[in-house]
């Protein structure tokens, strides 16, 4: 009995050369073992010549598989069972006299393989997910990012090309027990396996993204179980953010509690009264409007756009009258339609966390939007946030140079492209234009940066990490200004 010696335990073109010369020779899958290169003995036990898979040639006449067994094939060889190898070349055995084996799913082989094949694709999915890069500075000066990740199958190899395409101009190394894949820009190397302590300890990045995960995670959404399934606790050990789960969770009834408390003001019927007659007697913009008060009461009569019919109410700025910062966001989201309040969803989570950060106290800024009501489209029961038009910012901008006339503040960050057209009047490249002081009206200078919203969407971890710093340096800069 003949065992097979393959060169690693992924080398998938030596499984294919073998199993094509044992089919071709007539060799029955119960009349072969297998082994690994390195791996100290054959998988059930020494017996036989051992045969290293590269010498093996086949005598016999030539056979075609069908595509979707050497697909799985392909994937299954990556699964950590030591069973696989003996698992695909009976499947192989078996197509010759069964040639429709692939469409058996409830074949107990097929069963297996497939599963097997899930398995590694999901392994793949938590790589590309829960891969968390960390800085380092190298012996020549230059900056690199390195990561200790440990996936449940071996799919670093096939994993790689994501991240070099997602990474193109980093220098990165992602260490594993099974295989270490290096990106110079140009190269995807594949080296041995590593042990966890070649890989670095924190970086400063690392509070960033336990900040930005704080910021996301949203308690009234919390299902323990579905986020168990997602987030295994075997990859905690590599994520920062894992020591927060514990507390978030704990924390998560309170928190919401507190969210639904959370209910607008109700303005005074004098207020009310006044707005009438100010809109009676005068044209239905925001220069009559005498106190921030009367702008809220206002904006509930406001018919200038169409985004009224939708929304639940207009929501206006809140902060002190007289703040020296004014933060212009893009429009409000679900939560903030619902409680008549300004960023007071995840979005406005991201933002308390970042101020503090930035050493702002929240209370004494004044934080608004471009645009007063929710634009949104329903899609079942779910309201989806869509991005005002050109026309709806200009309708808008009458309320917030109201509030810009009342506050007079010294500073305006327009977080945003939205907020930036509404504030400047013209559209402005972020990008370009962060940590500039802009002019504006009335001796008031303009700074332009990401929305908090923008953080959240981000799919990489890392982006969202830098994003999230310069947002806070952003902020940083705006209260320097201020102050």
């Amino acid at each position: 009995m003949p065992t097979i010696r393959l060169a690693s335990e992924t080398d998938v073109a030596g499984w294919r050369q073998a199993a094509r010369a044992l089919r071709a020779g007539q060799v029955a899958p119960e009349e072969t073992l297998w082994t690994v290169d390195g791996a100290g003995g054959d998988l059930f036990g020494e017996a036989g010549p051992i045969l290293p898979a590269g010498r093996l040639a086949a005598d016999g006449p030539a056979f075609t598989v069908p595509r979707d067994f050497v697909e799985l094939a392909d994937r299954v060889i990556l699964h950590r069972s030591d069973e696989r190898f003996v698992l695909l070349y009976r499947m192989l055995w078996r197509l010759a006299r069964e040639p429709h084996l692939m469409r058996l799913h409830s074949d107990p082989d097929v069963q297996k393989a497939q599963h097997f094949a899930r398995a590694v694709s999901q392994a793949a999915h938590k790589m590309k997910a829960f891969v968390r890069f960390r800085l380092v500075t190298g012996p020549d000066g230059e900056e690199y990012y390195v990561a200790w990740f440990e996936p449940a199958h071996r799919v670093a190899e096939v994993t790689a090309p994501f991240f070099a395409r997602r990474f193109a101009s980093m220098h990165f190394s992602i260490l594993t027990p099974d295989a270490c894949v290096h990106w110079d820009t140009q190269v995807l190397a594949v080296l041995p396996g590593a042990d966890p302590a070649d890989a670095p300890s924190e970086d400063s990045l690392e509070d960033y993204w336990r900040t930005y995960y704080a910021s996301i995670f949203n308690p009234a959404r919390l299902k323990v179980g579905a986020m168990m399934k997602e987030m295994p606790k075997r990859y905690w050990r590599n994520l920062p953010e894992a020591r927060l789960i514990p507390d978030l969770i704990a924390q998560a009834e309170a928190r919401t509690t507190t969210m639904v408390r959370q209910t607008p003001s109700t303005p005074s019927r004098r207020v009310v009264a006044a707005v009438h007659r100010t809109l009676r007697d005068a044209p239905f913009d925001g220069q009559g409007m005498r106190s921030l008060e009367e702008v809220q009461v206002a904006v509930q009569e406001c018919r200038r756009c169409d985004l009224h019919c939708d929304a639940t109410q207009g929501v206006t700025g809140e902060g002190p009258a007289q703040a020296r910062l004014m933060l212009v966001g893009e429009q409000p989201g679900d939560q903030e339609d619902l409680a008549g309040r300004p960023f007071v969803g995840p979005a406005g989570q991201m933002l308390d966390r970042a101020l503090i950060e930035a050493g702002i106290a929240r209370d004494r800024a004044f934080v608004t939007n471009a645009v007063k009501h929710f634009k949104h489209e329903l899609r079942g029961k779910r309201r989806i946030h869509q991005t005002p038009g050109a026309g709806e910012v200009t309708a808008c901008r009458w309320w917030l140079d109201a509030e810009r006339r009342l506050i007079r503040p010294r500073v305006i960050v327009a977080m945003g492209a939205t907020a930036a057209l509404s504030v400047f009047g013209k559209p402005v490249a972020i990008g370009a234009s962060r940590q500039q002081a802009l002019p504006l009206p009335n001796q008031a200078q303009g700074v332009v940066t990401y929305h908090p919203a923008y953080l959240l969407r981000l799919p990489d971890a890392q982006a969202a990490a830098k994003a999230y710093a310069a947002f806070v340096a952003d902020l940083k800069f705006a209260a320097g200004l201020a102050a």
